[in-house]
C-alpha cells in the first residue's frame, strides 16, 4: 500500500500562501477590524442585517485563498437547509431523508478528501493503470461537514425548529471564526443566539482576551517547537535524545497550535456574541487515556459519541462484544476524519485498543479514584501512549512511524546523545520550560493562591500589564515571524 501524504502535502502548499488565518497581518490590522466597524458602528441596531453581514464576511473569509472552494461550501449549506425542511415536514420519511443526506456529505468529504488516496492505493494494488486525479482539498472540509451533518440531526431528532431561511443555516456552517479548524459548533448549542443573542462590553473585552491567548499560544510556542519538531522528523539520522526532543516538541506544538486556533475561535465568537463550547481542558494532565480524550479535541469526541456511540448503543449494551464494537466504529471513523493516510488509521485503531482496555477492565475509573500510586502511573501511562500516537501522527508513512519509535529507545539511532541534540535544546529550553508549564492548570492554581493571599486586587492591577506585553510579543512574531500554518486545517 502507499501513503497518499505526499500528494496531499503538495496540494495545501499554495492554498497555505495564500489563506487568510487569524495569525497574519491581513487578518488581525484589515479583515477583522472591518467586520467588527460594519457589525456594530453601521448595522449595531439591525440584527437581520448584521447577520446577512456575518454570512458574507465569512464566505468572504474563506473564499480569500482560493475562491472555487466557496462554492462547495454553499453548495453544502443550500442542500442542508433543504434536507432539514424536508425532514422536519416529513418526519415519517426521516429513514429516507437521513440516509440521503448523509450521501450528499460524505460523499462530498469522500471526493475531495479520500478519492485520492483510495486511488493511489488500488493502482499499488493492482500494479497501476488507474489515472490519479489532481483534486485540492477545501480547508477545513471535515469540520464544516460534520457542523452541516449536525444541522440535519438535531431538526430530525426535535431539539431544534429548522431554519427557513438559508441565511441562518448559512452563518451556523460558515461563520468565520470556527469555519476551518473548529471547535465543530453543534447546531442547538447556538440555534437561538443566531436570532436573539446579547452583545456586551465583558463578552467582548473577555473574547478580546481569549484570542490573545490563543494567538500567543500558536506564535510564541507552537511555531517556536514546530521549528525542532520539522528538523527531528527530516533528519535522516537521529540520536536518542534529539528524537525525544522533536516528539515532544511536537507533543506541545500540535497542543498549542490546536487550542489556540480554538481559544482564538472561542474569544471571536464572543466578541459578537456567540458562546461556544470549550474544546480543551488540559488533555495532558489526564491519569488514562478515555480521560485524555474528554479534554482533548471535546467537540469531535462528542460529536461521535452523541451521532455514533450513543445511537449504537453506546455503553448500554448486553454484551462486552457489542460495546467493543462500537468502540471500534467510533475509533475506526476518528481515525479516518483526521485524513487520509494509513497513518491516521493505525492511530485510530491504537486509540480503539487502548480505550477498549480501559473499559474492560475499569482502569479508567479506577486510576481516577483516590490510589495516587495507580493515578501517578496513569498519568505517565496515558503521556506514554499520547506521544507514541503523535509519533504515527506526525509522521508521513507507518514504515516512517516505526522507524522514529525505534529511535526514541535506541534502534537505529545514531547514538544516545549528538551536539545537534545540545544545541536544539540550549536554544529552546525556555521554550520546553513554557510549553510544560502552561500545559498545566497554573493560571487556575495561581487565582486560588491569589484568593488565599488576598492578592487579588495585585493580581488585577497586573493583569492588563501582562496581556499588553503578550500582544506586543506576538504581533512582532505576526509581522516579522516564519509562516507556519494550523495543523488541523489539513482536515
Amino acid at each position: 500500500m502507499f501513503s497518499a501524504a505526499e500528494s496531499i502535502d503538495t496540494q495545501y502548499l499554495l492554498y497555505y500562501i495564500y489563506i487568510m488565518l487569524f495569525s497574519t497581518p491581513i487578518f488581525i490590522f484589515v479583515f477583522l477590524p472591518c467586520v467588527l466597524f460594519g457589525y456594530y458602528v453601521l448595522l449595531r441596531k439591525n440584527r437581520k442585517l448584521q447577520n446577512i453581514f456575518l454570512t458574507f464576511s465569512s464566505l468572504f473569509f474563506y473564499a480569500w485563498g482560493e475562491p472555487w472552494f466557496v462554492l462547495v461550501m454553499i453548495g453544502s449549506i443550500i442542500g442542508n437547509w433543504a434536507f432539514a425542511l424536508w425532514v422536519d415536514k416529513s418526519r415519517r420519511h426521516k429513514k429516507l431523508i437521513i440516509p440521503l443526506m448523509l450521501t450528499m456529505n460524505l460523499g462530498i468529504l469522500f471526493i475531495f478528501k479520500y478519492l485520492t488516496f483510495v486511488l493511489i492505493n488500488i493502482n499499488g494494488a493492482v500494479g497501476g493503470g488507474l489515472t490519479i486525479p489532481v483534486i485540492n482539498l477545501p480547508i477545513g472540509i471535515s469540520f464544516f461537514i460534520f457542523q452541516a451533518i449536525s444541522y440535519v440531526l438535531d431538526i430530525c431528532r426535535g431539539s431544534c425548529e429548522a431554519q427557513k431561511n438559508p441565511l441562518n443555516v448559512a452563518i451556523y456552517i460558515s461563520f468565520f471564526p470556527q469555519l476551518m479548524a473548529g471547535p465543530i459548533v453543534r447546531y442547538e448549542t447556538i440555534a437561538k443566539q443566531i436570532k436573539d443573542r446579547k452583545e456586551t462590553f465583558s463578552d467582548f473585552s473577555e473574547g478580546v482576551h481569549r484570542f490573545i491567548i490563543g494567538l500567543s499560544k500558536k506564535m510564541l510556542l507552537a511555531n517556536m517547537l514546530a521549528v525542532i519538531a520539522d528538523e527531528a522528523f527530516a533528519a535522516d539520522e537521529r540520536s536518542v535524545v534529539f528524537a525525544w526532543l522533536g516528539i515532544l516538541a511536537y507533543t506541545f506544538q500540535i497542543f498549542y497550535d490546536f487550542s489556540g486556533y480554538s481559544d482564538m475561535a472561542i474569544g471571536l465568537g464572543k466578541m459578537f456574541g456567540f458562546h461556544f463550547h470549550e474544546n480543551f481542558n488540559y488533555p495532558y494532565i489526564s491519569k488514562s487515556i478515555s480521560e485524555f480524550w474528554r479534554r482533548w479535541h471535546i467537540s469531535l469526541g462528542s460529536w461521535f459519541r452523541d451521532y455514533v456511540y450513543f445511537p449504537m448503543g453506546g455503553s448500554r449494551v448486553s454484551t462486552k462484544l457489542r460495546l467493543v464494537f462500537n468502540l471500534f466504529i467510533v475509533w475506526f471513523l476518528t481515525g479516518v476524519w483526521h485524513g487520509a493516510n494509513w497513518t491516521f488509521l493505525l492511530w485510530g485503531l491504537m486509540y480503539f485498543c487502548l480505550i477498549a482496555s480501559e473499559k474492560l477492565t475499569g482502569f479508567d475509573k479506577a486510576a481516577s479514584g483516590d490510589n495516587k500510586v495507580l493515578s501517578v502511573l496513569g498519568r505517565f501511562y496515558t503521556l506514554f501512549f499520547v506521544v507514541m500516537g503523535w509519533t504515527l501522527f506526525r509522521a508521513d508513512s507507518i514504515g516512517d512511524a516505526f522507524v522514529y519509535m525505534g529511535n526514541l529507545f535506541g534502534i537505529g539511532a545514531a547514538g544516545f546523545y549528538s551536539d545537534a541534540a545540545g544545541l536544539w535544546f540550549h536554544e529552546n529550553k525556555y521554550f520546553y520550560l513554557a510549553a510544560l508549564l502552561f500545559s498545566m492548570p497554573v493560571v487556575k492554581w495561581g487565582r486560588g493562591l491569589a484568593e488565599k493571599y488576598k492578592t487579588v486586587r495585585a493580581v488585577q492591577i497586573a493583569y492588563p500589564i501582562v496581556m499588553t506585553i503578550l500582544l506586543s510579543a506576538t504581533l512582532s512574531y505576526v509581522i516579522n515571524g516564519s509562516y507556519n500554518p494550523f495543523i488541523y486545517f489539513n482536515f
